[in-house]
């Protein structure tokens, strides 16, 4: 499990090449092709992160002991971040679903437009509330899952 201080870009590139077990120039290398882009310092110097460190190694993994090719690496990260975004949009729609659940009052789901615009949440064979001096929709939307 990552810890927050684990994106903070503190190592230099001779660091990070010695912490990963590679060559600064094989570093550099992953840069220019967009494997492992660390952030840059005003002036233009690389700087590691633990994180990063750790990509590094996965990559190096990858190409020593399974003979992934650099693109075929290139793909697979590009997937995986793909998988983390989606598992991230999953979370917040899962949270969402709950927060409207736990709006809905056990067992509600008809929903009717009140006069400015509001969904309001009405139980089965329940009519929305008229207002005082306005008038009532008698349009309902019955939600099923």
């Amino acid at each position: 499990m990552p810890r927050p201080d684990d994106d903070a870009a503190v190592f230099v590139i001779s660091v990070a090449a010695e912490l990963a077990g590679m060559h600064a120039q094989t570093l550099r290398q992953y840069d220019r092709l967009g494997l492992v882009t660390p952030s840059r310092t005003r002036g233009g110097g690389r700087r590691y992160s633990a994180r990063d460190v750790e990509l590094l190694r996965q990559v190096q993994r990858l190409s020593q002991e399974e003979g992934v090719s650099l693109a075929g690496i290139a793909r697979i990260l590009e997937l995986e971040n793909h998988v983390d975004a989606l598992r991230h949009r999953v979370k917040e729609l899962t949270i969402e679903v709950e927060r409207l659940r736990a709006a809905t009052d056990h067992g509600s789901r008809v929903f009717s437009v009140g006069p400015g615009g509001e969904i309001l949440a009405s139980r089965l064979g329940e009519r929305p509330r008229r207002r005082p001096g306005g008038s009532a929709s008698q349009a309902l939307v019955l939600w099923r899952p």
